[in-house]
């Protein structure tokens, strides 16, 4: 048989060294331009916004902490700057936005105050979640535009007796983040057996400001900021159009409709509860810097041998905590930030090993965040440890992040091995 000839074009010495092809005879010459350098895509408008806000939550942070509340007007700078409608739906005068670019806004925030940036992580999110709720519901909830602040408590701890038009609510909530500013609460609660309805589960009902009382809980060593404090509802009408099922909102089906991009399942949305402490983490690096460079200058200024009796002065104990905080910080973004785009990306076609293994990310960058915070706080000494030094702040807060239920490292690596090895 003949072989069959060739149709590529001609080769010349240079492009049989580099493998291109020639260009064709008669064609344009090969450019010599430099290439196009690589410009990275402009922030958000979000992130941009969320800088200044962090710098007000900054200054605000003792304050707030000494209140055990979220300031008041950072929270309206964070609402005016679109955290509060960045996941809302389109249909209702929401950005739609994706999780990347609210997580990196997130972050930010947290370098001012983690507290701060806890509140608007779980309020963005709460929109989201307000998504999954009936037509009418969701034109009531969001009647005065896409802005409103709301919170949420996801564990079924009150009782929703059905009645005609809707549900009896009463219980009590604890830990309720940022529930002294919240417009709207969605509380989940359990629906009675016997009440004739095929397939009756956990309801989440979303109730309007002036339908609950606050108790005065919240005294924690960290995240004192947050003002999560105690919710009681007591046998409080709320229509079935406020109301959606507990498991729809977990699997995502409850958004479909709305918005299909948004219809996850709840814990491919974990990032949520893990991005305060990234920022917390860059906060805390921010400190040390500011820490080490003073006594590395004045080590310079001093050279020789320590006195006797004191320590001598090892610039590489400095070197090692620099580098691996900041690689672990690094490490712990990437793995958030893989969280995130994987949600945006796939939407509601993200897969049961997709979603666990976020899970498992957040949960594992959440724990090189403590160690980080470990490193850094050891190495502020006496001076960083002042309470008017936000390092300890930061090194409080990201340990109480890390004990939150949905970043325990047990519960993700279990969910994580049963998906990857089906036993």
């Amino acid at each position: 048989m003949a072989p069959i000839p060739s149709t590529d074009p001609p080769r010349t010495a240079s492009s049989a060294v580099s493998g291109a092809p020639a260009p064709p005879p008669g064609g344009p010459p090969p450019s010599t331009a430099p290439p196009e350098p690589y410009r990275p895509a402009a922030p958000a408008p979000l992130v941009l916004a969320a800088r200044e806000v962090a710098r007000e939550a900054a200054r605000c942070a003792a304050a707030a902490e000494a209140e055990r509340r979220p300031a008041a007007d950072v929270l309206k700078a964070a609402v005016a700057a679109g955290f509060a409608r960045h996941l809302v739906p389109a249909a209702h005068g929401g950005d739609e936005g994706s999780f990347l670019d609210l997580g990196r806004a997130v972050s930010a925030v947290g370098e001012g105050c983690t507290a701060t940036a806890w509140c608007l992580s779980l309020a963005a999110h709460a929109g989201r979640m307000a998504a999954h709720l009936p037509e009418e519901g969701r034109r009531e909830l969001w009647a005065d535009g896409p802005d409103a602040f709301l919170v949420a408590s996801l564990t079924p701890l009150g009782t929703a007796r059905p009645v005609p038009g809707g549900y009896r609510l009463t219980g009590t909530w604890p830990f309720v983040s940022a529930i002294d500013h919240a417009d709207w609460a969605l509380l989940a609660a359990q629906v009675p057996d016997g009440d004739g309805r095929a397939g009756a589960g956990p309801r989440v009902l979303a109730v309007q400001r002036g339908g609950w009382r606050t108790e005065d809980t919240w005294h924690n060593v960290g995240m004192a900021a947050t003002g999560s404090h105690t919710v009681t509802v007591a046998d409080l009408f709320v229509p079935a159009a406020r109301t959606m099922s507990r498991e729809d909102l977990f699997t995502g089906r409850g958004a479909a409709a709305v918005a299909p991009r948004l219809a996850l399942p709840m814990q491919a949305t974990t990032m949520m509860f893990a991005l305060p402490a990234l920022g917390a983490a860059k906060g805390a690096l921010a400190a040390w810097r500011r820490h080490a460079e003073r006594k590395i200058r004045a080590a310079a200024a001093r050279p020789g041998p320590a006195l006797p009796g004191m320590p001598s002065f090892h610039r590489i104990s400095w070197d090692l905590v620099l580098s691996r905080g900041a690689a672990g910080i690094d490490a712990a973004e990437l793995l958030l930030e893989r969280a995130a785009a994987t949600a945006d990306e796939r939407g509601p076609a993200i897969t049961p090993a997709e979603t666990v293994r976020g899970w498992r990310d957040c949960a594992e960058a959440v724990d090189i965040l403590v160690g980080v915070a470990e490193r850094l706080f050891r190495g502020v000494g006496t001076t960083g440890q002042s309470t008017a030094d936000p390092a300890q702040r930061f090194w409080r807060d990201i340990h109480s992040i890390a004990g939150h239920q949905a970043l325990q490292l047990e519960s993700a690596a279990t969910a994580y091995a049963d998906q990857e090895l089906g036993l």
